[in-house]
This record gives C-alpha cells, sequence and structure tokens, in this order.
C-alpha cells in the first residue's frame, strides 16, 4: 500500500520536496533496493528467532520510518525514511510466508492462506493507488503516511494478540543456531550484488549516459564479478554439508527455475505497468490524483476475485492452465495501454486493460509459493519466503528501471522540440508498454515450456 501511495502522489511530493528529475524515482527504487538487499538474511534469522518476532519487529520499524516519511522536509530525507522503510518490510514478508507454512497443513486451507497473502501485496499496491489518490487530491500527500502509519499500528495490535507464539529455544541454543544454522557469507554474497544492479540500475533511471561513470562500472563490475562467487560458494556448502542460502541443487529442478523467472518478470510487468498508468493518467490526461485514483479501481476489484478463485482452485485445476491462461491474459494490459489515445474514453480500452493488469501476479503468488516453500525443509520456511520475495523485488527495481531508461530515451530521441510535450512523453510511454508486452509474452514461452509437468498445486497429504 505504501509504494501506490508514493506512486500516485509522487508528483505532488517531488514539488514539495523539491526532489530533482534525477531522484524522482529513488523513493520508490531504494525501498526495494534496501527490502530486497536483507529479505534472504532476514528470512534466515526468523527461522532461528522465530517468525512473530521478527514480523512484530518489523511491524515497529515501519511504523516509526512511514511517519517519518510524512514528516519529512527534504528530498534527501525521503530517500532515507523510505530505504529504511524496505528493511523494516524485510522483516515482514518472509516471516508471513513462514507463519502460514507453520500454521496450516498442506491443502485447501493452506492455498486460501496463501490466496489472501497474495492479494495483499498487488492489492495493497491498488489500494494505495485509489486511497493514496483520494487523499493526495484531498488533504495532502503527508496525510497519507499518517493515516497509514495508524494502519500499520492496528495490524502490530491485531497481530500481536492473533499470531501463534514461537516455540522458542534458549539464549544460548539461539546464539548457536545464529552462529551455525545460516549462511551468513552466501546471504551477502546474495545480496551485495543484488544491491549493487539495483543502485545502478536506479542510478541510470534518468539517463544511460550515466552507465559511463566510473563509479556505476565499477560497482557493475563487481556485481558481475560475485556471481560466480556466490555460485561456487553455495556449490561448496551444499558439498561439505552446510547451510547454503540457496542450493544450487534447486536451480535443477526445471519447475523451480521457471516459477523464479516467471514471478520477477511478472512483478516488473505488473508495478511498472501501474506505474506507467498513473503517468499516463497524470501527465498525458492531465487527470488530478483523485481521477486517477478511481481509475484503478477495477485492477483492486479483480485482483481479490482472482486471488479469492485461485486459493479455491489451485488443487482442483492443473496450475499449468491457471499460469498459462492469466499470463495470457495480462499481456493484453501493456499491449492495450500501448495502442490507447489520450484523447480516448477511458471505457474504450484502458479499463480493460485495468482489470487484467492483476491477474497473472496474483494468480502466480499463490502457485509460486507452494511450489517454492514445499522445496525448502520445513525448517527454513523463513528463507523460503525470503527467496520468493527477493525476486519479487528484483523484478520491482528492474523493472521500474528499465521502462524508466526506455521512456526517457526514446521521449529525449523524439523529433519534438519540446521534450516535456504531451506527444513526447506519450512516444516514450508507449515504448515502456509495449517492453512490458514483449516481457509478458516472454513469460508465456517461459512457462509453458517449463511448466509442462507441473500437475496440481497444494494437495493436501496423507
Amino acid at each position: 500500500m505504501l509504494n501506490g501511495v508514493l506512486t500516485v502522489g509522487l508528483p505532488k511530493i517531488a514539488e514539495d520536496l523539491a526532489l530533482q528529475g534525477n531522484l524522482l524515482l529513488w523513493p520508490a527504487s531504494v525501498y526495494a533496493l534496501t527490502c530486497g538487499c536483507t529479505l534472504l538474511l532476514s528470512g534466515s534469522i526468523a527461522d532461528v528467532i522465530g517468525s512473530r518476532v521478527m514480523y512484530l519487529t518489523g511491524c515497529v520499524l515501519l511504523t516509526g520510518f512511514t511517519l517519518a516519511c510524512g514528516l519529512a522536509r527534504t528530498g534527501l530525507q525521503m530517500i532515507v525514511f523510505r530505504a529504511i522503510s524496505g528493511v523494516a518490510i524485510s522483516f515482514c514478508l518472509p516471516s508471513a510466508v513462514s507463519i502460514i507454512t507453520s500454521t496450516f497443513p498442506t491443502g485447501q486451507r493452506r492455498n486460501i492462506a496463501f490466496a489472501c497473502l497474495g492479494a495483499a501485496q498487488p492489492l495493497g499496491f491498488s489500494l494505495g493507488l485509489v486511497v493514496g489518490g483520494l487523499v493526495v487530491g484531498s488533504i495532502g500527500w503527508r496525510y497519507a503516511y499518517y493515516l497509514t502509519s495508524i494502519a500499520i499500528v492496528m495490524i502490530f495490535a491485531l497481530a500481536s494478540w492473533g499470531l501463534p507464539k514461537d516455540a522458542r529455544g534458549t539464549i544460548p541454543e539461539i546464539r548457536q543456531r545464529l552462529a551455525h544454522d545460516i549462511d551468513w557469507i552466501g546471504a551477502l554474497l546474495a545480496s551485495t550484488p543484488l544491491g549493487m544492479f539495483s543502485y545502478v540500475f536506479a542510478a541510470v533511471t534518468g539517463s544511460t549516459s550515466k552507465l559511463r561513470d566510473p563509479a556505476n562500472l565499477t560497482l557493475l563490475c563487481t556485481a558481475v564479478a560475485l556471481i560466480p562467487a556466490f555460485i561456487f560458494w553455495v556449490g561448496r556448502q551444499e558439498k561439505l554439508g552446510r547451510p547454503a542460502i540457496i542450493p544450487n541443487s534447486l536451480w535443477k529442478n526445471t519447475i523451480f527455475t521457471c516459477i523464479c523467472i516467471a514471478v520477477a518478470v511478472a512483478w516488473a510487468v505488473s508495478v511498472s505497468c501501474q506505474y506507467f498508468m498513473t503517468l499516463f493518467f497524470q501527465n498525458l490526461q492531465h487527470l488530478t490524483p483523485i481521477q486517477t485514483s478511481i481509475r484503478f479501481i477495477p485492477m483492486v476489484i479483480s485482483g481479490s476475485v482472482v486471488n479469492v478463485a485461485t486459493g479455491f482452485l489451485v488443487h482442483r485445476v492443473s496450475a499449468y492452465v491457471l499460469i498459462l491462461s492469466t499470463v495470457a491474459a495480462t499481456a493484453f494490459s501493456p499491449f492495450l495501454m500501448a495502442i490507447a489515445d489520450p484523447k480516448w474514453s477511458y471505457w474504450y480500452v484502458v479499463f480493460l486493460a485495468n482489470l487484467l493488469a492483476p491477474i497473472s501476479i496474483d494468480t502466480l503468488f499463490t502457485v509460486s509459493n507452494l511450489v517454492i516453500t514445499s522445496l525448502f525443509p520445513s525448517k527454513t520456511q523463513g528463507l523460503a519466503g525470503g527467496v520468493f520475495n527477493t525476486l519479487a523485488q528484483i523484478g520491482n527495481s528492474v523493472g521500474l528501471a528499465v521502462g524508466a531508461v526506455i521512456a526517457s530515451s526514446v521521449t529525449a530521441s523524439s523529433p519534438l522540440q519540446d521534450k516535456s510535450s504531451t506527444q513526447a512523453l506519450e512516444e516514450g510511454y508507449k515504448a515502456a508498454f509495449w517492453l512490458f508486452f514483449a516481457a509478458q509474452a516472454a513469460i508465456l514461452v517461459v512457462t509453458g515450456w517449463g511448466l509442462r509437468k507441473i500437475g496440481k498445486v497444494g494437495l493436501k497429504r496423507d
């Protein structure tokens, strides 16, 4: 929801905080960067000290720094507070997955629980767009953060009362497990290149020429060099029978590999499409935040329906059929936006594009969580949740950055004299939507080939 509020309120936030154009996407990008860099480690720690403790700690931190975002007086303060908020949410995301797997046995109840969790992120983003637009357009964007802080406090109170207590060991036992049951070096080798890639992508968003900066080139080369180091390390850990953050043997599982690729790319398409739809409404059609938020309501409704339906159908219908049909349907969303004329009525094509946008990612969320958690031991379900959410954050960072680079490059090369004109911006936005359509088509190819033998998932075990 916080990302949705930021997306719809970003133009006004940038104006009030004097956020420069080259830093415009940083409040969104830095959140994904810090969250993605700490998810694997947070999931591993949750498996040791307890998911409930990690979840509640994350709620406390997120409350404080969400409130701080509303109190920010400069662009730098907003970026810093968003960065720490990313770390805070990384405490909650893998813990939520672990809580579900430890509370619900394999079967329909777990499927529905994952479907509800699946609704939380994309639906929360969509609700953030709607509610955020209403608040930003009426009483101001700061109140959107104040109200969200209150909502998080209520969630903390409810979680404190309702979440099952962790089976905690003694302090010496926890220290022993922290030292020996977590692949600290593997987490560092995985998180460091991810952070470097995310930073470079965010840095080149405003201009691709920044890729030639010595600092960015150094970070990019270092990140590339760390990938084989990570592969070697986890392979060695697995060979010696020691904890490995993501064992290399998992990638030999075609279904796991294809699910991971599909989640990362689908998340990139979903978040980026919603961001560029906001720009389409506000910069091309010159709508207010309230008018923009109203146009996202179909997305909220379709996302909710799909999540509930997936929870009930996933153990009855082949996951292959569910994924392929929804991926194909969502592909029409960026396609319709790519051909949409800002002068057309909302009901002509944009309404349908909004309706189809969340279908793919909502279905993938439930199916992929069931697949990924089934491949990890019961004692490392927090890590399993970290793997899934890391993939989502990778998609978030890369999708926004690449989409913004493509859009700004096409706009800059426009023959029009005024690069800030509606026509020049439209050329860039359409290029981004065509990119997202191609990415969604690529998911269809990958899942069509790699998930042929997936069958039904979430079946009750005897």
